[in-house]
């Protein structure tokens, strides 16, 4: 699956950097703080986004793991909804609020669910022959690709919660879908390791190839996504304690301990 959409992805992509780059002028112009990282997470993310496949099984799954799974971290590291929010003109704020606190979002975005829906499509793809009908179709190549890009998004949004969302989601589900989607991945990568996507003819030392980097490369991916999942969650445990003690909001209260 090489990529099939000219320039469009390109001038789309553009196009998106430049709206999140101007609601951050326009929060920072108005004295409000906004971490010059999350301009470069975003950047770096909507590049990963349209990261090009090179011939070949390897080429394809580097592009599924760049893609599918580090441009989703990315993209939510720079918070696009919280700038959103915070820089849309009074009319969509109005109108995503009550989007964003609806049930159908509060059920798509708990964090087991989303993992069944990311892990889920991967398997369709790969393990029946849609894989190779988006070779051979364009328009069915670019679905599927933005359709990968956006499960990634969606999970990784529900697993790291940095983004406001409807309702708060304890630790526990969050890890439990962090590994559960991590195991998918991996028993994946090694069903790919030991037979080809149907209606397809790569070498076996290409499909190995790839297989591989589908293993080792998820692995990495998903160990930040931990990271930032273990941090987000010591934060946010920081942040109740100096409230139980009395602290004043935003005043450095004592950091919490672990057990």
């Amino acid at each position: 699956m090489t990529g099939h959409g000219g320039p469009a992805p390109a001038i789309l992509a553009v196009l998106v950097l430049a709206a999140y780059e101007l609601g951050a002028w326009r929060l920072r112009g108005r004295g409000d703080r906004w971490p010059p990282a999350r301009d470069a997470a975003f950047g770096l993310g909507v590049a990963a986004a349209i990261f090009p496949a090179a011939p070949g099984f390897t080429g394809h799954v580097l592009q599924h793991v760049v893609a599918g799974m580090l441009a989703p971290l990315l993209l939510v590291l720079a918070r696009p909804v919280t700038l959103l929010l915070r820089t849309a003109p009074l009319a969509v704020r109005r109108g995503l609020k009550p989007v964003l606190r609806s049930r159908p979002a509060a059920v798509l975005t708990y964090p087991p669910v989303a993992a069944v829906l990311d892990a889920g499509s991967l398997w369709l793809l790969y393990r029946t022959g849609l894989f190779a009908a988006a070779g051979r179709d364009p328009w069915l190549h670019d679905f599927v690709h933005v359709h990968v890009v956006l499960t990634g998004v969606l999970f990784t949004a529900s697993v790291c919660r940095l983004d406001p969302l409807r309702h708060r989601v304890g630790l526990g589900p969050r890890a439990a879908a962090l590994v559960g989607a991590a195991a998918a991945h991996a028993v994946l990568a090694k069903s790919l390791f030991a037979t080809p996507p149907p209606g397809t003819a790569f070498t076996v030392a290409d499909r190995q190839a790839g297989a591989q980097l589908m293993y080792y490369g998820g692995d990495l991916v998903e160990l930040g996504l931990a990271l930032v999942v273990a941090l987000s969650w010591y934060a946010a445990r920081g942040r109740a304690v100096s409230r139980r003690r009395g602290y004043p909001a935003g005043a450095p209260g004592p950091s919490p301990r672990c057990g």
